[in-house]
């Protein structure tokens, strides 16, 4: 059965609508075919007809059977659609609604597809299931320890800890705190990378202090 074009639309969303999910409501325009006056000549209706050319050999081809079928002219309708967007889509993943595209005389609509479009979020990265984000600490921090209290997407707190020293690029994977995983009840992992942030100056008193508690590179390199 030949069908209609289908109508495909970019559908922006944010990383937090894929988190926790939404629906959207959009007005459709579209056109459909409706009856008209007269008749007019159509394919609406075939059937397959084989043929025997001789032993062994057969032809197939399709014949009309409905010559003649009610005119139809083409008018536009508005419609409301509800759009879903689930916990855990992707970035190009499609959500359809069959028949809803373009008409075709003597066929079937296509069908209209929403096509999942990220917007950039300014602390959350994704790939997969994972989240990314890239977190700056103090060098005091980085050398103690610190327990920092984050907001997700969805608004709940989470921390971030460590008790050991902290490097510059360390990447550190915090389990279950990642993106919903679609039609599933797990979630991806949180990954996170830190810089740290050093002071831009040391007066001679602070040199001597760190010196002290770290050593003399110096001396221990001459020794």
């Amino acid at each position: 059965v030949p069908k209609g074009q289908d109508v495909i639309v970019d559908l922006y969303v944010t990383l937090k609508d894929l988190y926790v999910g939404k629906e959207f409501k959009t007005v459709r325009d579209k056109p459909v075919l409706k009856p008209a006056a007269g008749t007019r000549s159509c394919k609406c209706k075939q059937k397959l007809i084989t043929r025997q050319l001789g032993p062994g050999m057969f032809q197939q081809f399709t014949q009309n059977e409905c010559e003649q079928c009610q005119a139809v002219k083409v008018e536009r309708e508005k419609d409301t659609i509800t759009v879903h967007v689930e916990p855990g889509m992707t970035d190009g993943q499609e959500i359809t609604f069959f028949e809803e595209g373009e008409p075709m005389v003597d066929g079937e609509p296509g069908d209209l597809k929403f096509k999942i479009r990220t917007l950039p979020h300014p602390v959350f990265r994704r790939t997969g299931n994972d989240l990314y984000i890239d977190r700056t600490i103090s060098l005091v921090d980085a050398l103690t320890g610190f327990k920092h209290e984050l907001e997700h997407l969805d608004g709940h707190k989470f921390n971030l800890t460590s008790d050991a020293v902290t490097r510059p690029g360390q990447v550190v994977r915090v389990e279950g705190e990642g993106m919903p995983v679609f039609d599933s009840s797990k979630k991806g992992d949180l990954w996170v990378t830190y810089s740290v942030d050093f002071p831009a100056s040391l007066t001679a008193e602070q040199k001597k202090t760190v010196r002290s508690l770290f050593g003399d590179s110096k001396a221990a390199a001459a020794a």
